[in-house]
Parts: structure tokens; C-alpha cells; sequence
């Protein structure tokens, strides 16, 4: 069984994305070489620790990371499949600034739903 991280704000049926933790990990690992290191701390920390707590951002730092992730997803050497989860996230984080809820992530153990 595979441990995901429940986005809210997201673009399916029920306003959410499902991404497993490793693969957020690893898209921590290639943010480290698509932005500059001054900024990039804010995305790498919360991809690191994905999985490991949960997480309840508020709008203005939902706007931070939807321009860090849309940043990345954009940069020509992050792979296509990094790249789509990426802009996916972004999308989800600037969906979550314009709304009055915070942009949550929320793990679960129970596999692809």
C-alpha cells in the first residue's frame, strides 16, 4: 500500500489531487535544481516533509508556492512527469489562495481512492 498526500483545491470530482509521497519527494529533490537555492526553501520543505505531518497553509503562502511551483514546473530541465505534478500542485495552490480556506495536505494510507 502506497502513502499519498491529499492536496485540497485540487481539480478532481471532488476538488483535490492525490499525489503519492514518493513522488512529491522526488519533485523536492529536482525543485532543488530548477530554482535558485535563495528560493526555494519554502517548496523544498514542505515537498520533504510530505507524508510525515499535515499541513494547513494559508493564502499568502499558497501564493508563494503556486509562483514557486508554477516556476518549476515551467523550468526545461525538470522531466515531464515532475513537471505535470508540479503545475498540478500550482494550480491547486493559487486555487487555494483566491478561496477563504486555507490549501491543505492531508495523508492517508488507503491507496489511490
Amino acid at each position: 500500500m502506497t502513502t499519498h498526500v491529499i492536496v485540497s483545491h485540487g481539480s478532481d470530482f471532488y476538488g483535490q489531487e492525490q499525489i503519492p509521497v514518493r513522488q512529491l519527494r522526488e519533485l523536492g529533490q529536482y525543485v532543488r535544481g530548477a530554482l535558485p537555492a535563495a528560493d526555494s526553501p519554502p517548496l523544498t520543505r514542505l515537498l520533504d516533509d510530505a507524508g510525515d505531518s499535515e499541513h494547513t497553509l494559508a493564502t499568502d503562502q499558497a501564493v508563494l508556492l503556486a509562483s514557486l511551483l508554477r516556476r518549476a514546473a515551467a523550468h526545461r530541465h525538470l522531466t515531464k512527469a515532475y513537471a505535470e505534478v508540479a503545475a498540478r500542485l500550482g494550480r491547486a495552490a493559487a486555487c487555494a489562495a483566491a478561496d477563504p480556506q486555507p490549501w491543505t495536505w492531508t495523508t492517508t494510507n488507503e491507496g489511490n481512492q
